[in-house]
């Protein structure tokens, strides 16, 4: 008996497709479900995968993932068909937030979703960020990524009317306390309408991004 069942009809269900979160799985349990996907044909998003763990997979597995170690994200099963779906943006506020805002962008084009990203803006020179405010206008939904105090949040919602998604990231050090500053900054915003994902957490993100897209197109 398998120790793993995959659900196969949750994105008609819920809008958003089967991920299988690595972190916590072998190699081993990891190769089986891919094998399983591979031979139903079905695609597939991978989130928390690490370096090591993709190493360890059997090369004829690896050979058909599309891997990107910075957002330790893998697809199976190439891109999705069709059109991308415009209206999402991310921002991220570092270089250093790039991981936690691929993890979004990656999950976004996976769905069939354009992710364009706009790095390095952050509040220690907000000029970076004016030069940006027509594609931040021009959004439907964004998503920003930042750590630290988390400030780029506030600044953001409070200049579009777009619904943001503040997705806090484990950048920083002392109070910085591995994001929980950052988590706090966007759960006591003072600009309304900011949504606060979990630390790192830029499926969820995304997640939430496709759902209001989605919402809005009905």
């Amino acid at each position: 008996m398998s120790d793993f069942v995959l659900d196969w009809e949750r994105e008609a269900r819920t809008g958003v497709a089967e991920a299988v979160l690595c972190e916590p799985k072998t190699p081993a349990q990891i190769a089986a479900i891919l094998d399983t996907a591979a031979t139903s044909g079905a695609r597939l998003l991978l989130t928390r995968l690490a370096p090591a763990q993709h190493d360890d997979l059997p090369e004829v597995l690896r050979k058909r993932l599309d891997f990107d170690a910075l957002s330790r994200t893998a697809i199976l099963g190439g891109p999705h068909p069709g059109p991308p779906v415009e209206g999402a943006l991310i921002v991220a506020a570092g270089t250093a937030d790039l991981g936690p805002a691929r993890e979004a962008a990656r999950t976004l084009a996976f769905h069939g979703h354009a992710a364009p990203l706009i790095a390095d803006v952050g509040v220690a020179g907000l000029w970076r960020l004016d030069a940006q405010v027509g594609r931040l206008r021009d959004a439907r939904v964004i998503i920003v990524a930042a750590g630290m105090e988390g400030a780029l949040f506030s600044v953001i919602a409070g200049m579009v009317a777009a619904p943001v998604i503040a997705l806090p990231t484990s950048v920083g050090y002392g109070v910085a306390s591995g994001g929980a500053t950052a988590l706090n900054a966007a759960l006591s915003s003072c600009a309304p309408g900011v949504m606060a994902m979990n630390i790192d957490n830029g499926f969820g993100a995304a997640a939430a991004a496709i759902k209001i897209l989605g919402i809005a197109r009905r």
